[in-house]
């Protein structure tokens, strides 16, 4: 009889990497995470211009991210921060001034992104010729 398998023995285990992804289960779990971290309206935003754009600083990225309320990039940036993806940077200014970062992990998602960018813009001129064909 066969031992079963758990979800972390298949994670670190040489040769069984991405053996939980045949699991149907784990696919879907691992989908809902990203998700959960990257959903909403704002997290992609941020981390597409700290990814693409580099340092920002708290003001810079208020401007940039057009519509998000100085309160949400707060907790936005908040979240992002516990879960690696970006990094803080309080500067030895006067006013005090904070740069925000994206780290090596969140560089991560540079793939995922360039893949979204070019999927939008597919899906974008899809739309728009199909709305010029009615």
């Amino acid at each position: 009889m066969n031992e079963p398998i758990s979800i972390e023995k298949e994670i670190t285990e040489p040769g069984h990497v991405h053996d939980c992804c045949q699991n149907h289960t784990q696919r879907v779990l691992a989908i809902r995470d990203a998700v959960e971290l990257l959903g909403g309206k704002w997290k992609i935003q941020i981390i597409g211009t700290l990814l693409f754009r580099g340092k920002r600083r708290f003001m810079d990225l208020l401007r940039e991210v057009d519509g998000i309320a100085a309160k949400m990039l707060s907790k936005e940036l908040q979240d992002l921060e516990v879960n690696q993806l970006i990094k803080r940077t309080v500067l030895n200014t006067k006013p005090v001034t904070v740069e925000y970062e994206i780290t090596e992990y969140g560089k991560s998602l540079e793939p995922l992104l360039r893949t979204l960018v070019d999927w939008g813009v597919e899906h974008r001129k899809r739309i728009m010729t199909r709305g010029n064909q009615n």
